[in-house]
């Protein structure tokens, strides 16, 4: 900034494309898809800026095609861990140094890449090695994570211009330094866009970073790796690494120059991560910071004044797109009985009239989840409910991974508000119902507020006022994203920055101003022109 300050104004968000017959966009996408099914790749991870191949290959399969291969991604051992923190410590004093608006520029270079030249393959890639259908491709592996670089770019220029005030005679300001030492990220498969943003952002700021993407995301998660690198990220900046997490964190997590996490996934393993962190607090230079985003048992509450088409139309899409795998996605909706019998019948209408199959047909809604780890615990919730009178199966529950992990969209209805698929994350197509009495709808609020330990997203769904302020207020608490007449997913950059808390997380706001922060530490200089030469003050005299 020697030589002029900067303006990053605020971007507009990435206008959706929406892959319409005929259209450009869906002929280039296409084309894309077979393309990569013809390939096999064969990929590295990415350390100090080298391709280090171990020889220990990992086949990749789309989710919905299980005996197609992809490709195969090298798998990495401690060694290779400590390689990457040694890469990036080294790179760090050189990326500090860089001034902010040739860091900017690498970052708004890369969303320029993957608007343009790389769009289909960050869709295609995703799509196939992540079982998305072309439209929750798009609005994630494309414009979400085109905004997440934009909009952090601006967000970090806010920031950068915040300095205090000074007194006559003196001159203060800010430095919004990186932490000392390396930072850690660690991503799921479920969003290419978290795949992106935990690292960036933290190397937006003047951290170096070590990369652990979730093995299920490796195929989309090394086609941005190389659009970094086209849009000139310097070697050892972000090194992307494929390591078990037990292996990883025994690296990590002892290391002195672990600076902080950067996390998506399961509250277990957070709460491992942390227990760990603290038990190492010794070892640290300074204290690390944990910012993690984990689980949800999203919530949708009508009120008996809600539209039922309304109703039902937030719940299909909000538990059913990507095949109910997003930490938003809806999984307990708490339905009035005088709309009840409506909701019902459109949803098993909607679960019925959905087509499943491969993402390369586009008429299919929905697809496959993510890998036969995850189809068997799904399958279990669904097989208990067949053997239990306190909850039924009203629409679906179909199971089939002969050709792909294929689980038909399930909506339950429990007798018992606490039962078991109301209370816990199933991450998978899977609704439950409750039914309750229209005249109690105070004291479901209070239900909704008491039956689970997340609170990330949930919603309310209601013509009348009143219901809606008393709903915003009785669960304040309860989702760190809150919708009216709304599905409880599809956060927006800048629009509704993202996080819970409670047991989902640190509610840090992903998409924010807010989450940068944590990536910076600040200094405070103050130059004085006109220094003291005597210790002595006025209040000493006498006379």
């Amino acid at each position: 900034m020697s030589l002029g300050y900067f303006s990053y104004p605020l971007p507009a968000n990435e206008p959706v494309l929406n892959y319409a017959p005929g259209s450009k966009e869906k002929e280039t996408l296409k084309k894309t898809l077979a393309l990569l099914k013809k390939q096999e790749a064969d990929i590295p991870m990415y350390i100090g800026g080298k391709e280090v191949r171990t020889g220990k290959k990992i086949a990749i399969h789309p989710p919905h095609e299980k005996n197609h291969v992809l490709g195969y991604f090298h798998e990495g051992t401690e060694k290779h861990v400590q390689q990457a923190i040694d890469a990036a410590l080294e790179a760090k004093p050189g990326w500090e140094a860089v001034t902010w608006e040739n860091r900017a520029n690498i970052f708004l270079k890369a969303a320029d890449l993957i608007a343009t030249k790389y769009r289909s393959y960050m869709n295609g890639t995703t799509m196939l090695g992540q079982s998305k259908n072309a439209y929750q491709a798009e609005i994630d592996a494309a414009c979400e994570i085109i905004d997440f670089l934009k909009f952090n770019v601006h967000y970090l220029s806010e920031i950068y211009k915040q300095q205090p005030i000074s007194s006559a005679g003196t001159h203060n300001r800010m430095e919004w330094r990186p932490l000392e030492g390396f930072v850690l990220a660690v991503t799921p498969f479920n969003f290419t866009a978290i795949g992106g943003n935990l690292p960036t952002s933290a190397a937006m700021c003047g951290n170096t970073v070590v990369w652990k993407p979730a093995y299920t995301q490796v195929y989309s998660a090394q086609m941005f790796m190389r659009i970094l690198k086209e849009a000139g990220l310097p070697d050892g900046v972000i090194n992307l690494v494929y390591a078990d997490g037990p292996v990883l964190g025994k690296v990590c997590f002892s290391h002195p120059g672990f600076a902080g996490v950067h996390f998506t996934g399961s509250t277990g393993v957070f709460n491992s991560m942390w227990k760990t962190i603290g038990e190492n607090i010794p070892l640290y230079k300074s204290y690390p910071r944990i910012v993690g985003e984990t689980g949800g048992k999203d919530f949708v509450i009508a009120h008996k004044s809600a539209d039922p088409d309304v109703v039902a139309t937030a719940l299909l899409r909000g538990a059913f797109e990507f095949q109910g795998q997003k930490c938003s996605a809806a999984s307990r909706a708490y339905i009035p009985d005088n709309i009840a019998d409506e909701v019902k019948r459109q949803l098993i209408a909607g679960v019925k009239s959905f087509k499943m199959g491969s993402v390369e047909d586009f008429s299919n809604f929905i697809n496959a989840v993510i890998d036969e780890r995850a189809f068997d615990k799904i399958k279990k919730y669904i097989d208990n409910v067949r053997k239990d009178k306190k909850a039924e199966i009203i629409v679906g529950g179909k199971c089939d991974k002969s050709i792909g992990y294929f689980i038909q969209p399930t909506v339950i209805e429990a007798k018992d508000p606490g039962y078991v698929t109301m209370c816990e994350e199933i991450f998978g197509p899977v609704l439950t119902i409750y039914v309750y009495k229209s005249k109690k709808f105070e004291e479901t609020l209070e239900l909704v507020n008491k039956t689970s330990p997340y609170a990330l997203t949930g919603a309310v769904i209601s013509r009348n006022r009143e219901a809606v302020d008393l709903a915003t207020r009785a669960l304040r608490h309860a989702a760190g994203n809150f919708y009216i007449n709304d599905k409880p997913t599809g956060a927006v950059v800048g629009q509704q920055p993202f996080g819970g808390a409670r047991a989902s997380g640190t509610n840090d706001k992903a998409g924010s101003m807010l989450n940068l922060y944590r990536w910076l530490s600040a200094r405070t200089i103050k130059e004085t022109f006109n220094p003291s030469t005597d210790y002595g003050y006025p209040f000493l005299g006498e006379k």
